[in-house]
This record gives structure tokens, C-alpha cells and sequence, in this order.
């Protein structure tokens, strides 16, 4: 193994251990807010719990969808099981919307007709809450540059951060001002979070299992390429789709000069297109299948996309 192979591992390890410590804390502060909810009465307290709901439910479906991504494909699971993660993403996105419907639902009721709340025990959850967030974000600090997953991971706790420092702001107005509506106000808050988030994430997999072109990947664009490489006449059947986030995979037909199939041209040509598609664009597309046709066989195709 080189030493950047090595290194490459490490680091991935490394990120994989902070991902699961994390994911503890997390989770670990979660329960506590439902149980300071229950103990004060407190919507905002549950709404945050339902914010890191989402975040600890995202680690751990990355977590999942990393370890069931080291399974290796078979003759039936072709792709092995990076789908996996796409459709536990959906089903998060939908369990989700639920959870910030009746945050805000309730929050409006609870404007309307506020229930006792108790501020200082609120208060302390919300520390508590604060205290949590904080460490995850040291934990992941000095991660969070190495990929995409690692970033995500980092915003979505300083998000979680943001929350509890609104329960604590709440906690305060009420033990001060006696003011209970705060409590509805924070709950109404942390619930428009979580509905955009959830949105998106309901969109993207949604995408993802429509078989769209990935997000970022201008498909006019793709055939102007492949177009312009030499020796190309014409691109059809021109397909993109992601099997999992990273995993874009791409084909088509190409028509090129009946002397390609003759004066061994063929396999370079082959070369060039699979180098235009994982180079030439943001999103890298290391997954291609090209079928490279003679001109003369255009009248035969019977289905053209």
C-alpha cells in the first residue's frame, strides 16, 4: 500500500470515529430534551429535540450507508448496496415533515392559548443542549475542510447549536418576563429550520430515485463535448443518474466515422470519451458506458432518446 493510500485510510478512519462521537453526543442530548419537554412542558425544547432528531438521524444513515458501502457487489446487487442510503434518506425526509408540521401546528396553538411553562428547568436542558453542541463542534473542527459529508456534518451541528442557544434565550424571557409565549415563538423558529432542510432533502432523493441527471451535471453541455471530440458524428440515448451521492454513471450512443471501426481508432476514441465526462465537469462521471457505432448503422437504430 503507497503511503498516500495509507494516509487516504487514516483520514478516513479518523473521520468515521469522529462521525460515531458525534452521532453519541447528539443523540445523548436529543433524549434529554424530550425529557425536559415532558418534564417542563416546553414545545421549544421538543422542537430542538426534533432539529437534532435530524442531524443524528443523518449520521447515522451515513454511518449505515458507509458500512453497507464496504459490502461488495454480487450478481444480483450489481451496485452492491449504495442505494441503501438514498432510500433511508427519503424515508427520513418524510418522518421529518411530520415532525415539523406539528412543531408548527402546535406552536400557533400554543400562541394562542400558552400553557405553563417551567423557564428554569427549561433553562437548564438548554445548557445542557449548548454543552453538547459545543463538543461535537471541537470534535469535528478540525475535519470538516476533508470532504463534503464531513462539512454537512459540522453545519449541521453548529445548526443545533443555534437551536438550543434559542430554547436558552426563551428560558430567560420567561424566567424574567413571564412572557410563556417565547416558548411558542422558538418553537415556530426551530420548526421553519426544519422544513426547508427536510424539503430539500426530500427533493434531492427523490431525484436520485427518478434517475435525474445529477445536480450540476448540464446535460446539453455533456453531448456539446462528446460532440466535439474528434472523429464523433453524432450522440443519442444520452443517459445520467446518480446510484448514491458520489456515484454518477452515464451513457450513450455515439456515431462516429466508419473508418474508426477499421483503422483501430476505436479503443482511443473510447479513451477520450470516458476522460471528457470525468474531467471536463463539476461532477466527475467515473462511471461511463459508451456504444461506439459506425455511421452506417444510424438507420438501424429503431428507439433514439
Amino acid at each position: 500500500m503507497s503511503g498516500h493510500d495509507h494516509d487516504h485510510g487514516a483520514a478516513v478512519a479518523g473521520n468515521r470515529r469522529k462521525l460515531i462521537l458525534v452521532f453519541a453526543i447528539t443523540f445523548t442530548v436529543m433524549i434529554a430534551e424530550i425529557i425536559g419537554s415532558v418534564l417542563t412542558g416546553s414545545l421549544a425544547l421538543l422542537a430542538d429535540a426534533g432539529h437534532m432528531f435530524t442531524d443524528s438521524t443523518g449520521l447515522l444513515i451515513a454511518l449505515i450507508a458507509a458500512s453497507l458501502a464496504l459490502k461488495p457487489a454480487t450478481a444480483k446487487r450489481t451496485w452492491g448496496y449504495k442505494r441503501a442510503e438514498i432510500i433511508a434518506a427519503a424515508g427520513q425526509a418524510a418522518l421529518l415533515l411530520g415532525v415539523g408540521g406539528f412543531v408548527i401546528v402546535e406552536g400557533i396553538r400554543r400562541l394562542i392559548e400558552p400553557p405553563e411553562v417551567g423557564g428554569s428547568t427549561m433553562l437548564w436542558f438548554g445548557i445542557i443542549g449548548l454543552a453538547g453542541n459545543a463538543v461535537g463542534l471541537i470534535v469535528l473542527a478540525s475535519g470538516r475542510n476533508h470532504n463534503f459529508n464531513m462539512k454537512a456534518a459540522f453545519l449541521e451541528v453548529l445548526n443545533d447549536a443555534l437551536g438550543s442557544v434559542a430554547v436558552i434565550a426563551a428560558a430567560i424571557i420567561i424566567a424574567v418576563t413571564g412572557w410563556v409565549q417565547a416558548d411558542a415563538v422558538v418553537s415556530l423558529l426551530i420548526g421553519v429550520l426544519i422544513i426547508p432542510r427536510t424539503l430539500k432533502l426530500l427533493r434531492d432523493t427523490v431525484n436520485v430515485l427518478m434517475e435525474n441527471a445529477p445536480q450540476g451535471l448540464d446535460m446539453a453541455e455533456v453531448r456539446e463535448h462528446i460532440l466535439a471530440v474528434p472523429h464523433v458524428i453524432d450522440v443519442h440515448d444520452l443517459h445520467a443518474s446518480l446510484v448514491a451521492s458520489g456515484t454518477a454513471v452515464l451513457s450513450a450512443h455515439v456515431t462516429v466515422e466508419d473508418t474508426c471501426m477499421t483503422d483501430g481508432h476505436a479503443a482511443a476514441l473510447l479513451a477520450d470519451l470516458q476522460k471528457c465526462v470525468a474531467e471536463d465537469f463539476d461532477v466527475s462521471v467515473e462511471h461511463s458506458t459508451f456504444q461506439i457505432e459506425p455511421a452506417a448503422h444510424r438507420d438501424q437504430e429503431s428507439i433514439r432518446h
